[in-house]
């Protein structure tokens, strides 16, 4: 079921941020296995038919938190030539998202997303990281991949080991991902 687009600034957008910030919460204080609709919804002052009315069950509205959370804060740190650009976005990718906590936003981000547009929605965060990424290299002149090669190279069987060989991941691996997509 489609979200409605929420106006910024608007009663939608303060009603999510309300929600989310009583998920983020609740799951710290209580637990995610205790969360329910209802006790969201006394935590962040709405009722639970807002929240069955945007979200439609409590998996939704987990999705929906996590995609949010997954957004980056800020762009891709600038080292000042495309080797070290990237492999310290990929080791800060692989940190972020290998962590109990990443893991767990992965997995509701996927599970609450029948028609997978919050899997779309995670990995246009990590494409338009690495354009920036890409776009200064070529900016200074020096020869890049392209988004969608190194999406294959480096993003790809990170993401594939976190969700199907959940064994440690370390920067060292990010590291020759990286090396290996700019060889």
């Amino acid at each position: 079921m489609p979200r409605p687009m929420a106006r910024p600034g608007g009663r939608s957008a303060r009603v999510q941020q309300a929600v989310h910030a009583a998920v983020r919460e609740l799951d710290t204080e209580v637990g995610r296995s205790a969360l329910t609709i209802p006790l969201i919804a006394a935590r962040a002052g709405v009722t639970p038919s807002t929240i069955y009315r945007r979200w439609g069950d409590i998996q939704e509205l987990l999705s929906d938190v996590a995609v949010e959370h997954l957004r980056p804060d800020t762009g891709p740190e600038d080292l000042g030539d495309l080797t070290s650009d990237m492999r310290a976005w990929a080791e800060q990718f692989v940190e972020e998202m290998a962590s109990e906590v990443g893991r767990a936003y992965i997995r509701d981000a996927l599970l609450g997303d029948p028609e997978s547009n919050n899997a779309s929605q995670c990995s246009a965060y990590a494409a338009d990281a690495i354009d920036v990424i890409l776009g200064r290299a070529g900016a200074r002149g020096e020869t890049a991949p392209d988004v969608e090669t190194v999406l294959d190279a480096v993003v790809a069987p990170i993401m594939y080991r976190i969700l199907f060989r959940p064994s440690p991941l370390d920067a060292a691996y990010a590291r020759r991902l990286v090396d290996g997509c700019l060889k």
